[in-house]
């Protein structure tokens, strides 16, 4: 990320307010795009407008795509449709579906009409029928494509005719006269075979794909374990449709990050730190409200412990620990689950396999816990051999229920097609709070009433 010195926007801002357009320009030639979109975020709306109107067609659109949500929305709001449609013209289709997906829908009519590529209009409207969240979501339809039966000297001139019109090149796929995806032509090929008779029988043939109901998740995976820089997008019975870049997939993968990290947070929606005070707050005060409900709840439960807690003053002294504990040990084991989940390590369907992984885990810190705690007590509390007990026993459960609940949740989540990062933070937090208390409470109470203090 660059950092522009206040000097620096001091100066920017100065040449914006003399209404300088040369020096602007001139400025602005020597940053790239997504520096230009970095220095929007120190600016407001007018100054980035000023800057924008003048930038070619070709960098605005740039700038366009490289804008975080928030400054780009303001920006869209602030063109008129003809404008953006100008832009749309200079980008590829999945980067212009990203475009259209934040306008209106009317707006989104309004700006497909005023586009001038007829098939370029068509792709994007075709784009937007798929979810976002999946393959057919993210993939562009520039790509190279050949069929398998063209000779050498053909295949070359296609890809020089279809080259034109596009900025990288990844890959030449392959087809059949059905459309079908047969191969991938390596443009090594090129030169190491430059008579072969036709190029199906140079091409590399089973190449990896994805159906365009694909989700996100899975494609990032694809992308990790066969080392892709692209990736062809096929529907249900083969025909190609179109392509994923890395660059795409990367992009995926930070949006998603953050959001589990958000979320196992305790922050209800995205949140940026340059954001207003009311829309952080709105973010964060969900859980928080909800952290308040389950300690006046937790206060509820000690209530009806009063007694207890009056005549065994020390076992007062423990709550800390066991609530602390539970949820210490539920993050752990959802964590542990979510990776799992996110990196492909652990499939849903090991559902029983994990769970039986985690009691054996779970007895184990369990185990080690109580038995600490217990030593400590009869260091500490020579006299009080029933809240040694109490306490020891007390940690034993609450660790073995926290274990459980850890792995249970998060599975049970992603089965239900609920981001499973949620258990990762406030939810399994407070859980444990609430239902360590309650077996607290209840075992001790056992252990008072049979053994006495």
């Amino acid at each position: 990320m660059k950092e522009y010195s206040p000097e620096y926007l001091e100066h920017i801002r100065a040449v914006i307010k003399d209404n300088d357009e040369a020096t602007a320009r001139a400025e602005l030639a020597e940053l790239h795009p997504a520096d230009i979109a970095e220095l929007y975020q120190d600016l407001d709306l007018q100054e980035a407008e000023f800057l924008y109107k003048l930038l070619d067609e070709e960098k605005a659109a740039d700038v366009l795509i490289e804008l975080d949500e928030e400054d780009r929305r303001k920006l869209l709001d602030a063109m008129p449709a003809e404008e953006i449609a100008k832009q749309i013209d200079h980008l590829d289709t999945d980067d212009a579906v990203d475009i259209i997906q934040q306008l209106d829908e009317d707006d989104r009519d309004d700006v497909l009409s005023h586009i001038d590529d007829v098939e370029q209009a068509g792709d994007i409207i075709d784009l937007l029928k798929y979810d976002e969240d999946t393959a057919g979501g993210l993939m562009g339809t520039e790509m190279i494509v050949v069929n398998e039966n063209m000779s050498m000297p053909e295949c070359i001139k296609e890809m020089r005719m279809q080259a034109e019109d596009m900025d990288e090149i990844y890959y030449v796929y392959v087809v059949d006269n059905d459309y079908k995806l047969r191969g991938i032509f390596p443009l090594k090929k090129m030169i190491t075979h430059p008579s072969v008779s036709k190029i199906k029988h140079v091409m590399d043939t089973d190449p990896v794909s994805v159906k365009a109901d694909t989700p996100i998740d899975d494609v990032v995976l694809d992308f990790e374990k066969y080392d892709l820089v692209a990736m062809p997008v096929v529907d249900s019975i083969g025909r190609l449709l179109g392509r994923i870049t890395v660059d795409d997939v990367m992009d995926k993968v930070r949006e998603s990050s953050e959001r589990d990290y958000q979320l196992a947070s305790g922050l209800s929606s995205d949140v940026d730190a340059d954001d207003s005070i009311l829309a952080q707050t709105k973010a964060r005060i969900p859980w928080l409200l909800i952290g308040i409900a389950s300690g006046i709840l937790a206060s509820i439960i000690l209530g009806g412990f009063e007694a207890q807690l009056q005549v065994v003053t020390a076992l007062a002294l423990f709550i800390p620990i066991i609530g602390g504990t539970g949820g210490n040990v539920g993050v752990q084991a959802s964590a542990i689950v979510v990776q799992g989940l996110a990196n492909g390590s652990l499939d849903i369907g090991e559902f029983g396999k994990q769970l039986g992984k985690e009691v054996l885990i779970g007895l184990l810190n369990a185990s080690i816990l109580a038995a600490v705690i217990f030593v400590y007590n009869l260091i500490m509390l020579p006299t009080q051999l029933t809240v040694t007990l109490a306490v020891a026993c007390s940690l034993f459960c609450v660790v073995m229920f926290a274990s459980i609940l850890g792995t249970v949740v998060p599975l049970t989540l992603e089965k239900l097609h609920i981001n499973p990062a949620l258990a990762t933070g406030p939810f399994i937090q407070i859980s444990n709070d609430i239902v360590g208390l309650i077996i607290y409470v209840n075992v001790a109470t056992a252990f008072l009433h049979h053994f006495g203090n």
